[in-house]
């Protein structure tokens, strides 16, 4: 990716937004309702496109808790991956960068109301359950608790939307 600075999201109520601005519109969400319990959930998904490209979205979900949601995404086309490994770990890479980037301006801001999780697009069904346990170290590893289908809605729904 290109780093915290130059990278940007899209908000589906207030279009394109720099890292920053998501960031600050995250706060400000929790900032309005602030005795209310949330969710920080990061989770990408990817889809080839033919023989050319694949396209990985990597969502930013706050949710708060049984009162809806805000989230944000941003849009990366590689070169095509055939390798089904290559493409988790990649998904995998893309939540872990933005992740850390999140909680590094947490920590600048002196905020710990929010603990930022990790939704994998892997489960138990199908090509993907070989590559559990590697994907969840990984996440888990890096010091995030990870989350697998069906439980991994940030993965699996929100950014799959955005794949196509």
């Amino acid at each position: 990716m290109k780093g915290a600075g130059l990278m940007n999201f899209t908000s589906p109520t207030k279009g394109q937004l720099t890292f920053q601005q998501t960031f600050q519109d995250i706060i400000t969400y929790v900032d309005e309702k602030p005795k209310e319990q949330y969710k920080l959930i990061i989770g990408t998904d990817s889809q080839p496109h033919g023989n050319k490209d694949v396209c990985f979205v990597t969502a930013v979900i706050i949710h708060r808790l049984g009162k809806g949601a805000r989230y944000y995404f941003h849009r990366l086309h590689k070169h095509y991956m055939s390798n089904l490994r290559q493409r988790i770990y990649y998904e995998t890479y893309l939540s872990l960068e933005v992740a850390t980037m999140v909680t590094a301006k947490l920590v600048e801001n002196g905020d710990s109301r929010l603990n930022v999780e990790i939704h994998l697009d892997v489960g138990e069904q199908g090509e993907t359950r070989d590559l559990i346990r590697e994907v969840v170290g990984m996440v888990i590893g890096s010091g995030f608790p990870a989350f697998i289908k069906p439980d991994s809605y940030g993965a699996t729904k929100v950014a799959d939307k955005y794949t196509k």
